[in-house]
C-alpha cells in the first residue's frame, strides 16, 4: 500500500465522521428543561410540535437495555484481551516456578473477585453509572472525583485505547504479511479503522454495541477454548514433564512476588466496567451482582486452564522465551490451523475496545451531569439513545495518542494511579458504611473482602513508588495538575472571559454538595 494512498483512507475516515457530525443533530440534554429542539414550548408546559400537535414533556434518557448475559459480556469481554494469548510470563518470571505461578493467578483471581463484589454492593446503594468517578463522588466529595476524571480524560484511558486498539491493528494484519514483518504505517492505518467502526457502533445503537459484544465475547471464549482442550488432551495423554518439580521454591524469591501479583491483577482489571453504566442495567440489585460472581469464575476458570494447558507443550524456559506464547502454543500443535489464532486474538482486543468505550463513554456522561464536563457531554440522542457526544470524546485524544510517540511508557508510569484510585473507592466503601449505615444497601459483602482488597491496592502502590520512583512520580505529578484544573473549571464563580467563551455560556457552574 503507498502512502498516498494511506492518507486518502485517512481522509476519507475523517470526512465521514464530520459529515455524521453535523448531519446528526438531534441531540437534546438529559435535564435541560430549557432545550426543545425544533418545538416550541406552551404556557403549562407540555411540547408543541411545528404543525401544532401538543406532546407531554418527555425526558430523554438512556434505556435499560443491559440484560444479565448482556452484563457477563461486558465483564468478560473488557477484563481478557490480549495478554492472555500472547505473554503470561511476568507472573511465571517473577514467582519462579510453574506451581507457585499458578497459585499466583488462582490468588489474584480471588482477590479480584473481592474487589468485584466491594463494586457490586456499591453499584446495587448508588444506582448511578460512572463508576470509580461517582463513587469516590459520594463518599469524598467533588475534588477527589474531578481528580480522577481528570487523570482518566488526559492520559490513563486514552494511552490505554491506543494500546489495545495498536494491538488490534498488529494481530487484524500479522494473517495477510506472515511470515514478512507488517509495515508500521498499515498497522496505524489498520487501528484507526478498528477505532472509528468501534466509536461509531457505539454512537449508533446500544442493543448492537451490546450484541456485538456478546458474538465477541463468545469468540474469546472459542478462543481459549482452542488452547484449553488440546491442552487437556494432551496432559491426559501423560504429557506432565513440565509440571515435576513445579513447586521447586529454589528459584522463589520473596522481593520478586509482590511484582507477580502486580501483573496479575493487572490481568485481571476489567471487572469494574459494568458499575460504569449501572442506570442501563435491568434490575441492578439482582444482574449486577450475579454477572460479576458468574464472570469472575469463568475468567479465573479460563486463566488457569490456560496456563496449564501452555505447560503440557512449552517448559518454563520455553515459555519465558517466547514473544508470543498462544501463537508459540498453536504452531506446535495445531498445526496450519494457527494461522487462526492472531485473528481470535485481533477479536479479543476488538471486544475490549468496545467495552472500554461503551463503559467509559457513560464516566465522562455522568460527570458532565454533575456540571464537571461540558454539557455536551450529557446529550442524548433522541431516536438512538446513545450518548453521542460522550462517546466521540475519546476519539481525537486517542487518536493523538496513537501519533506522538511512545504511549507504553505513559501506561507504565500511570498505571499505578489505577490501583490507587481503585483503593480509595472500595476504601470509600468502608467509609460509606460508618457515615450512611441507613443507606439501603440491597447487596452487601462481608467487610473482610474490602478490607483485604484495599490493603493489597495500596500495596502495590507503595510497591509501584518503590520499584520505579521517576516513572511513578511523573504520573503522579501528572494526576495533581488535576487541583488547578478543577479550581479554574469548575470551583471559581467568576472565570476568565475567554475561557467562558471557551467552554461556552451553558457551562454551568458546578455547586459543591452540603
Amino acid at each position: 500500500m503507498s502512502c498516498s494512498n494511506s492518507k486518502w483512507t485517512g481522509k476519507i475516515v475523517y470526512f465521514g465522521l464530520a459529515w455524521y457530525w453535523f448531519t446528526e443533530n438531534e441531540t437534546t440534554k438529559t435535564e435541560a428543561p430549557g432545550q426543545t429542539n425544533d418545538r416550541e414550548t406552551a404556557a403549562n408546559g407540555h411540547k408543541v410540535s411545528s404543525n401544532g400537535t401538543e406532546q407531554k414533556d418527555r425526558k430523554v434518557e438512556l434505556g435499560k437495555k443491559v440484560t444479565l448475559l448482556r452484563g457477563i459480556s461486558i465483564i468478560i469481554g473488557t477484563i481478557i484481551g490480549a495478554g492472555i494469548f500472547i505473554s503470561p510470563k511476568g507472573i511465571l518470571k517473577h514467582s519462579g516456578s510453574v506451581g507457585v505461578s499458578l497459585l499466583v493467578w488462582i490468588a489474584c483471581g480471588v482477590l479480584s473477585l473481592f474487589g468485584a463484589l466491594s463494586y457490586a454492593e456499591l453499584g446495587t446503594c448508588i444506582k448511578k453509572s460512572g463508576g470509580h468517578y461517582t463513587y469516590i463522588m459520594e463518599a469524598f466529595g467533588p475534588q477527589m472525583a474531578f481528580i480522577r476524571l481528570w487523570a482518566d480524560l488526559i492520559a490513563i484511558r486514552p494511552a490505554g485505547m491506543a494500546v489495545i486498539s495498536l494491538a488490534f491493528g498488529q494481530y487484524i494484519l500479522e494473517p495477510l504479511f506472515m511470515p514478512c514483518g507488517i509495515p508500521p504505517l498499515a498497522v496505524k492505518l489498520a487501528t484507526a479503522i478498528g477505532l472509528t467502526s468501534v466509536m461509531y457502533l457505539n454512537s449508533m445503537s446500544v442493543t448492537w454495541t451490546a450484541r456485538i459484544q456478546i458474538f465477541l465475547t463468545v469468540s474469546k471464549l472459542l478462543a481459549i477454548a482452542i488452547i484449553i482442550v488440546p491442552g487437556m488432551y494432551q496432559l491426559f495423554k501423560g504429557e506432565t514433564r513440565h509440571f515435576e518439580n513445579a513447586f521447586d521454591l529454589s528459584n522463589v524469591q520473596l522481593s520478586g512476588m509482590p511484582l507477580a501479583f502486580y501483573s496479575g491483577m493487572y490481568a485481571y482489571a476489567g471487572w469494574f466496567y459494568l458499575n460504569f453504566v449501572t442506570e442501563e442495567v435491568n434490575n441492578p440489585a439482582k444482574t449486577v451482582p450475579l454477572a460479576i460472581c458468574i464472570s469472575m469464575a469463568i475468567v479465573t476458570s479460563c486463566y488457569v486452564l490456560t496456563n496449564v494447558a501452555y505447560y503440557t507443550v512449552m517448559s518454563a524456559e520455553e515459555l519465558l522465551a517466547s514473544s508470543a506464547v498462544a501463537v508459540t502454543f498453536a504452531e506446535r500443535l495445531l498445526g496450519n490451523f494457527s494461522i487462526a489464532v492472531p485473528v481470535f486474538v485481533a477479536l479479543s482486543c476488538y471486544g475490549s475496545m468496545n467495552g472500554c468505550i461503551f463503559a467509559l463513554s457513560r464516566m465522562f456522561y455522568v460527570a458532565s451531569r454533575e456540571g464537571q464536563l461540558p454539557e455536551v457531554l450529557s446529550m442524548i440522542h433522541v431516536r438512538r439513545h446513545t450518548p453521542l457526544a460522550a462517546v466521540l470524546i475519546m476519539y481525537p485524544m486517542t487518536m493523538l495518542q496513537l501519533l506522538v510517540g511512545d504511549i507504553y511508557s505513559l501506561l507504565n508510569f500511570m498505571s499505578f494511579l489505577r490501583w490507587l484510585f481503585i483503593g480509595v473507592v472500595v476504601l470509600g466503601l468502608i467509609y460509606l458504611r460508618y457515615t450512611k449505615p441507613d443507606l439501603p444497601r440491597p447487596f452487601k459483602v462481608p467487610l473482610f473482602f474490602p478490607v483485604v482488597f484495599c490493603i493489597t491496592c495500596f500495596f502495590m502502590v507503595f510497591l509501584s513508588l518503590y520499584s520505579d520512583p521517576v516513572n511513578t512520580g511523573i504520573g503522579f505529578a501528572i494526576s495533581l495538575t488535576g487541583i488547578p484544573a478543577y479550581y479554574i473549571f469548575i470551583y471559581f464563580n467568576h472565570r476568565p472571559k475567554w475561557l467562558q467563551r471557551t467552554l461556552g455560556r451553558h457551562f454551568q457552574h458546578y455547586r459543591l454538595r452540603k
